[in-house]
């Protein structure tokens, strides 16, 4: 079990999941568990939470830990082994390679879930004593470009707004964001404005999605035309006298000659609409809102940044925002929403190749004094490599060691099977982690470390409004876990370098991260934490959240709200620079692949779902992997709603469970990211993904990927339900999910009712249950059906498989499961399906937060809640963080519409 540190109180702390960087107050349930609530005194999300933040308690068990350090000579297994061996081994490993292949052969990976305190740590350690700057990280794949673009306009990685800046806009231009699904919290705040004062909602994306149902306008823009969008918005600002003539003249350079480029692609509104597939009058309403409204703040979010011309995008928004004056006051400016709890922490301590710490660059004299502040004896002279072509790397045996720390990249990567290939075949293959069993832990780590989980760690991390939060541990390690600072520590002390990483806890890494923000600055660079370099551990302890920069005690508690309403930015010249974009591209189809595919996320899971996939509630809203396809593309590819396709790139294919949606741009299909070869069999997507980067950030394009579609025979469909964890029967695709009670799979392959009654009865025997098995086949007709019972009567498993065209209800069995013990009349009818009250079945999970189905929402309408607030007060159903409200909406015209 899984302590508490002692007795069960309140603990405030932050969520580990998205940039929005929500307080939590958890309480320890003693059980291994806690009680989780929003914090209301947490100015990010003011006591509200999404379905995964409110989902955290169960998702904390010690089930799928990693509670030891593990080791595998040669060929071998992985075996247990003490801390003091492990440590020693990659200390080891590490000075072979240094002084065989030198510092451009070692790599780490390191990730947005890390806390600050443990980012820092890597990048002394690999940039400043092992010389290498080939230190990435998964933000890599979600904010770089984000990053650039600030850089490029602003001479440093500043987001110049805050959250309250959404909740005083008049306009609000979301583009390539689903912030209804993947910031929900903020999205809420966002619609609250809008009763509130009247806001007004835009919403650019190639695909309907949730957040577009909530538009006031939705903009169904071509792939990759975002740029040539905001290009034609300035030119119309210039026409139209919208401009801010003493802002660009005081506080920006190069207006001009972005301007003419502009004119050359987008002269006028016709223009902008052909190039980008946009209704003209659509694109001149877009225009007359932003011209005529003062407040406007446009988010975006990874539809903008995972493009081959990613940068130039978010150039494209700056460009606007900078021409109209409307950025750092209140209600207005470009808003970068940050995909991970802290991509933003990781930016500041230098977590990507081309970055040292504090906001630093690889200039000569940022690396000379980032060298002297750390006492370096080693410091990484130039820029690394980055994410993808770190791997890449690796694949040529240019790379020989790597450390990957809190990420997955077997499964979220570009061409995922030839980055396990890669790490498969390294010299010295260190891996991090909380969780046993990932994809990533399968590529054959010489040495896997335990790492401290959410609920057990200690630091601090940042939001997408810079907002720095302590996050605080509420359990005792598990097992034999470690922070990672201490990890690195540890390693650097047996490489010679001790009293350089002579740290006592994370106080005293932030303490110096925070110092060296502060030197030899003077307010030429951004990030300075100069007012929290002499923090006391008990200041550190109590630390609330604060804005950066928090150069002195005259910054207040709270930092620094906004930069740049008045300029002060950090080029040399202390002017913005306009950057003019570069002209669309072609969609990259071929004849051979004639579709996009798009990646991305879904509503209540999580990166590779190895702690969203341990929920109950989080799993049943969509528990398999799927492909979006419009219904005409799907009817070329001769697949209907709910049938199998495969997806196949020039790097690999997956197999996904069709639905059609007539939001889905013609052309292009939609695919999550979460599944990997840990939950399903076939729905890896990253392993389709090219490797195409942009060329500035170089973060890859994981929304344009040419790709075909073609039906899979499947002529068996079922399902697999157990109480423990299982092998399914041979020969059929599934995907698992965590259900109350036990384990799902969703199954598909070909019939063979005979082998499937011999792996049930086998089942049934491997786990005791022999006397209560019942089955009942039905050969011809491709029907088979079987289930156990524990000694109280509970279902154990079933397992039930029907040809395609028949495919057992999903909802009804899970039912079952989670009932508990059943009665006899009940465990007689188990396997018609059937329940001996009648109660029907309630479909899937609509709302994730109060664990409302589809049929109760149904059943409701029908007796007369005909609008989400009677749903809501009925049955608390989108009373939460509101993301299931466009479902609930949905639902409500399908019911109340004539027929």
């Amino acid at each position: 079990m899984n302590a508490p540190l002692s007795s069960p109180q309140a603990t405030s702390t932050t969520c580990p999941y998205c940039g929005v960087g929500c307080g939590v107050k958890a309480t320890p349930d003693g059980l291994g568990g806690a009680l989780i609530e929003g914090d209301a005194a947490h100015p990010a999300n003011l006591g509200r939470l999404c379905s995964k933040g409110a989902a955290l308690g169960e998702t904390i068990g010690l089930e799928t830990r990693l509670l030891h350090p593990m080791m595998r000579e040669g060929a071998g297994d992985l075996r247990r082994v003490t801390w003091d061996s492990a440590l020693d081994r990659v200390a080891e490993g590490f000075r072979r390679v240094l002084a065989e292949h030198g510092p451009q052969a070692v790599a780490f990976y390191l990730s947005g879930q890390l806390l600050t305190e443990d980012y820092y740590a890597a990048n002394k350690l690999a940039k400043g004593f092992l010389g290498t700057a080939n230190v990435d990280t998964n933000s890599r794949l979600c904010m770089a470009s984000s990053v650039a673009g600030h850089k490029r306009a602003f001479g440093s990685d500043t987001v110049p707004g805050s959250y309250e800046d959404l909740e005083q806009a008049d306009l609000i231009v979301l583009t390539g964001s689903n912030t209804a699904w993947c910031h929900p919290v903020l999205f809420r705040r966002m619609v609250a404005a809008r009763q509130a004062r009247g806001t007004k909602l835009v919403v650019i994306d190639p695909r309907r999605t949730a957040t577009a149902e909530e538009a006031d306008l939705f903009l169904p823009l071509a792939h990759g035309t975002d740029a040539a969008l905001f290009s034609g918005l300035l030119v119309h600002l210039t026409d139209t006298g919208a401009l801010d003539e003493t802002f660009i003249a005081q506080h920006t350079e190069g207006f001009a000659e972005t301007l003419s480029a502009a004119r050359a692609e987008t002269p006028d509104l016709a223009a902008t609409a052909r190039i980008t597939g946009l209704a003209e009058a659509d694109v001149a309403r877009f225009f007359a809102l932003f011209r005529a409204t003062d407040r406007v703040v446009t988010c975006y979010s990874q539809g903008v940044n995972q493009s081959r011309r990613g940068t130039d995008k978010v150039n494209a928004i700056l460009n606007c925002h900078l021409a109209t004056g409307r950025i750092g006051r209140e209600g207005m400016g470009p808003f970068s929403l940050t995909g991970q709890p802290n991509a933003m922490g990781g930016r500041e301590v230098g977590g990507l190749a081309n970055q040292l710490a504090a906001h630093m660059g690889f200039s000569p004299a940022e690396v000379d004094r980032v060298r002297r502040f750390w006492g370096a004896p080693h410091m990484a002279q130039a820029e690394g490599l980055k994410a993808v072509d770190m791997f890449a790397a690796m694949e040529r045996g240019e790379i020989k060691a790597l450390w990957v720390m809190g990420t997955n990249p077997a499964v979220s990567l570009p061409r995922a099977d030839a980055a396990r290939r890669a790490m498969a075949g390294l010299d010295l293959f260190v891996l991090s982690e909380n969780v046993l069993g990932t994809d990533t832990a399968g590529c054959a780590p010489h040495v896997l470390l335990p790492a401290v989980a959410w609920g057990e760690k200690d630091g601090t991390v940042t939001n997408s409004e810079r907002r720095i939060s302590r996050q605080r541990p509420f359990l005792a390690p598990a097992g034999e876990a470690k922070p990672d600072w201490w990890v690195l520590a540890q390693v650097a002390r047996r490489l010679g370098h001790g009293e350089a990483f002579d740290w006592r806890g994370p106080a005293d890494i932030f303490r110096e991260h925070a110092a060296l923000s502060a030197f030899e600055n003077n307010g030429t660079r951004d990030f300075d934490l100069s007012g929290l370099a002499d923090l006391t551990d008990a200041a550190y302890e109590t630390l609330a959240p604060v804005q950066w920069p928090v150069r002195t005690a005259s910054d207040g508690p709270h930092g620094t709200e906004r930069l740049f309403g008045t300029g002060g930015f950090f080029t040399a010249s202390r002017r913005a620079r306009f950057v003019t974009p570069a002209p669309v591209a072609p969609a990259p189809v071929a004849e051979d692949f004639p579709l996009l595919l798009n990646t991305g996320r879904i509503r209540d899971q999580w990166h590779t779902m190895t702690r969203t996939g341990l929920s109950p509630r989080l799993g049943s809203h969509i528990s398999a992997p799927f492909v979006t396809v419009h219904p005409d593309d799907a009817r070329a590819a001769g697949l209907t709603d709910g049938a199998l396709a495969q997806v196949e790139t020039a790097h690999g294919r997956a197999v996904l469970e069709v639905r059609l949606d007539d939001g889905q741009r013609p052309g292009t299909v939609f695919a999550p990211i979460h599944w990997s070869a840990t939950n399903s069999s076939g729905g890896r997507v990253g392993a389709l993904v090219h490797p195409l980067t942009d060329p500035v950030s170089g973060q890859p394009d994981l929304k344009a990927t040419p790709a075909r579609l073609a039906p899979v025979d499947a002529p068996a469909r079922g399902v697999l339900l157990a109480r423990s964890r299982v092998s399914p029967p041979p020969g059929l695709g599934f995907a698992r999910a965590r259900l109350e009670g036990g384990h799902g799979w969703r199954l598909a392959g070909s019939v063979d009712v005979a082998a499937w009654a011999a792996y049930a009865q086998a089942l049934a025997d491997d786990l005791g249950l022999a006397d209560s098995f019942c089955d009942m086949a039905d050969t011809a007709g491709g029907h088979y059906r079987a289930a156990a019972f524990t000694a109280s009567g509970a279902l154990a498993f079933a397992l039930v498989l029907a040809p395609e065209a028949e495919v057992p209800a999903w909802d009804v069995w899970v039912q079952r499961l989670a009932r508990g013990t059943l009665t006899e009349d009940d465990r007689r009818l188990v396997l018609s399906g059937r329940a001996s009250d009648g109660a029907a079945a309630c479909g899937p999970l609509v709302c994730a937060c109060f664990g409302v189905p589809r049929g109760a929402i149904a059943q409701a309408i029908r007796e007369g809640a005909h609008d989400a607030a009677a749903i809501g007060a009925r049955l608390k159903a989108g009373t939460n963080c509101g993301s299931c409200l466009p479902e609930l909406k949905a639902l409500l015209v399908d019911m109340l519409a004539p027929a």
